[in-house]
């Protein structure tokens, strides 16, 4: 028997054939044989998942390329019912160059008055709240831009909304108080824990009147312990890997900056999808 047409058989023969003494005449598993003819199926299934995928980062033009893999699943189960698992989506936004890395730039701008009066630590890394206003998180971060640099101080609430935020070019007291009062006008916050770390913003006189006249619970952390105060360090690190670094706001001025911050924290708190919040946005779940 000529070798080259040892395992050619008709297709008629074939079909006559049970499958266990066809996959041992060509030498191959029975469970390979059943995976192969799933394969059309599943080339299907990984198209229709790549259509969601990007119909996902389109849903918000300005901010929707932001997404990661598990953002993305997110969106797939709120919206189009996705039950599978996350390597599959993984896979496909990989072959599709969808994958996302980014790097942080570390900047620690926190400045300890060892001298003024320190608050205990009510939080104690407990980021969780069972309703509103219970427990708020403050910090303030360095914006670099052309003419100046751009601080933002902002407070964040059990849903991991933005409450109230202000962006001055200095790092004084006033700027964490303007955001407080911010706060204050938004929503009722009587009784309620303000955390932050110990910078000397947070420590002065005139912070801690404004706290008073609020009728708010300070609650502090010690310097170079990030983890205290870790949520809030997360909100910066979206913000800057999302929209600021993308940006690079060191080639725009100042009130450009401010604009792209007010947009991007309108779109945080309403529209961008929350890994926390099972897929809603922090507004939505709030409502």
């Amino acid at each position: 028997m000529n070798p080259s047409r040892k395992h050619q058989f008709s297709q008629v023969q074939l079909d006559r054939w049970p499958v266990s003494a066809m996959c041992r005449v060509l030498h191959i598993s029975e469970q390979g044989y059943y995976r192969f003819l799933r394969r059309p199926e599943r080339g299907q299934r990984a198209r229709q998942l790549l259509e969601q995928i990007y119909d996902c980062l389109r849903e918000d033009e300005e901010n929707g390329e932001n997404y990661r893999v598990r953002r993305i699943i997110s969106w797939l189960r709120l919206h189009r019912g996705y039950t599978g698992g996350f390597w599959r989506i993984y896979r496909i936004c990989q072959e599709h160059h969808l994958i996302i890395r980014r790097q942080r730039r570390l900047n620690s701008l926190t400045k300890a008055d060892r001298q003024a009066e320190k608050s205990e630590n009510l939080i104690n890394r407990d980021f969780t709240a069972a309703k509103p206003n219970q427990k708020f998180l403050t910090d303030i971060t360095e914006i670099p831009c052309t003419d100046g640099k751009l601080y933002l101080a902002v407070l964040d609430c059990f849903d991991g909304s933005i409450q109230g935020f202000h962006m001055d070019d200095n790092m004084c007291a006033e700027l964490c108080v303007r955001a407080l009062e911010n706060t204050c006008r938004n929503t009722r916050m009587e009784g309620t824990i303000l955390h932050s770390d110990w910078g000397s913003r947070f420590t002065s006189q005139l912070f801690r009147q404004a706290l008073r006249r609020c009728k708010l619970v300070q609650s502090m952390s010690r310097t170079g312990r990030c983890y205290d105060n870790a949520r809030m360090e997360s909100v910066f690190a979206t913000l800057k890997k999302e929209k600021l670094y993308i940006m690079d706001t060191t080639k725009l001025p100042r009130e450009d900056v401010k604009s792209l911050v007010f947009r991007y924290i309108h779109y945080y708190n309403l529209r961008r999808i929350s890994s926390v919040n099972g897929g809603l946005p922090p507004l939505v779940l709030r409502r």
